[in-house]
């Protein structure tokens, strides 16, 4: 659609604490929540498209803009009158404590949202390249145009394109929710990356992303070590900066 969403860490943020009241008071834990995440973001992700980004999508780049950095300062300052600015923590989840890998010490919790993000991605990719609703939904993000004149449905392409970036946020947030502190202000710290992330891959290019995913956890763990931990994102978007001057469509372009 060519609109960044500037509340996707809002919407991380949110799925957090899906995850954590949803232990809070239900004692669920955050792997049990993490279904009721997905639903819960994926018709936030639908609701966003219907009920804000259509209505904008043929308007000017600001106004696009505008519209998602202002949904994520709603989001944020919602999250703030209803549930405060405490930092809040899910006690005692079923994966805790860690696991040695040789010499190297690995947190459980990590460990397992680390191998169910990669089932998560394999799962997105493998719909987007063999099933014909993934080729509709490349169709329209490749020419709007020509895919309407093949008979698809664009407008539900877009609203599904929403719900499904929106419920892979929801299980990160799940996800996240076992070892990370939740607060109103958590999207930011995990957007920025996001972003870079993206961009360094080329946008649109599912793959690519997972390997400029690899390439950013090296590179900030490396700087941390190296260098400075307090200096770390820094490298990491030095190698961004220098990526974008001299490769704006990222290190593999578009899918």
């Amino acid at each position: 659609m060519e609109i960044v969403n500037f509340a996707h860490g809002e919407f991380l943020m949110l799925a957090m604490y899906v995850a954590f009241f949803a232990w809070a008071l239900g004692h669920l834990d955050p792997l049990l929540a993490l279904p009721l995440a997905v639903l819960a973001l994926a018709a936030l992700g639908w609701a966003t498209y219907h009920g804000l980004i259509r209505w904008v999508l043929g308007g000017p780049m600001l106004a696009q803009i505008f519209a998602t950095f202002g949904l994520a300062v709603f989001l944020r300052a919602g999250a703030q009158f209803l549930w405060g600015v405490d930092f809040r923590v899910v006690q005692d989840p079923w994966l805790g404590g860690r696991v040695a890998l040789g010499p190297v010490f690995v947190g459980l919790p990590q460990l397992a949202a680390s191998v169910a993000a990669l089932v998560a991605f394999l799962g997105l990719w493998r719909f987007l390249a063999r099933s014909e609703t993934g080729v509709a939904l490349q169709a329209t993000a490749q020419d709007r145009q020509a895919a309407a004149l093949m008979g698809v449905d664009t407008d539900r392409m877009y609203a599904l394109g929403w719900a499904l970036g929106a419920g892979c946020v929801g299980a990160a947030g799940a996800l996240l929710a076992m070892y990370f502190y939740v607060f109103p202000d958590v999207g930011g710290t995990f957007a920025l990356l996001a972003y870079v992330t993206v961009a360094l891959g080329g946008f649109g290019n599912v793959p690519a992303t997972l390997a400029a995913g690899v390439v950013v956890g090296l590179v900030e763990v490396f700087a941390g070590l190296l260098l400075a931990p307090a200096i770390k994102y820094a490298v990491v978007f030095l190698l961004y900066l220098a990526i974008v001057l001299w490769r704006p469509q990222g290190l593999f372009g578009r899918w």
